[in-house]
């Protein structure tokens, strides 16, 4: 058996975590698609021995900017330690107005300040690290909203696997709300199981083979 092999096998079974970030406009206790899917997907991790816990974002009084901590009873500071300390970052946002959430887009903008903070032999600490998406909407925008949110994910340093979003849009101009369907469509449980097997593929082959310093 060659060594290739040999490291693959070994990290087949390695535990991983995940955090799951939900960008829902809505506090809570209120119901939000956003959260229902993010749960749906982490539950579908679990089956590739990922844990993890989902954060409602806007229950937590996160400020804006771009610094790791923005003082002042900025809450990021804790959400990033989550982050920091998960192998899997689920992102998962609404779409409004055909882009992701403004608090999605205030998440990005803190995470920006990742591209700065590097460990001892110069890597951004998200390298290594795999992040997935989910989005749910009544609009049109799903494939434009992972774009976004992907190649902004992509410049901070995450690693995405194929195929890492999951979504559902309902009908164009219709008030219906994920949440409120009877079952899950099954393409949308088929997304949510290809995000979550290539997910955990991709964290467990590069916490076995951690990315070179340059």
């Amino acid at each position: 058996m060659d060594t290739q092999q040999t490291h693959a096998d070994a990290s087949a079974n390695v535990p991983l975590s995940a955090v799951a970030l939900v960008c829902t406009l809505s506090p809570s206790p209120a119901e939000s698609s956003s959260q229902l899917l993010a749960e749906q997907t982490m539950k579908s991790l679990a089956e590739h021995g990922v844990t993890g816990k989902v954060i409602r974002v806007v229950d937590h009084d996160v400020k804006p900017g771009v610094k790791t901590d923005m003082g002042d009873g900025d809450a990021w500071p804790e959400i990033r330690d989550s982050v920091l300390d998960a192998d899997i970052l689920l992102i998962s946002t609404p779409i409004w107005l055909g882009h992701p959430s403004s608090v999605a887009q205030k998440v990005m903008e803190r995470l920006n300040a990742e591209m700065s903070e590097t460990d001892d032999e110069g890597r951004p600490l998200v390298f290594g690290k795999v992040a997935a998406l989910c989005v749910v909407g009544n609009e049109d925008g799903a494939h434009k909203v992972s774009a976004d949110v992907f190649q902004g994910l992509n410049d901070i340093g995450f690693s995405l696997a194929p195929q890492a979003v999951t979504y559902w849009v309902g009908e164009a101009m219709q008030g219906s709300d994920y949440r409120d369907l009877d079952s899950t469509p099954k393409a949308t449980a088929a997304a949510t199981a290809t995000l979550a097997a290539n997910a955990s593929h991709l964290a467990r082959r590069l916490k076995a083979a951690p990315y070179p310093a340059t």
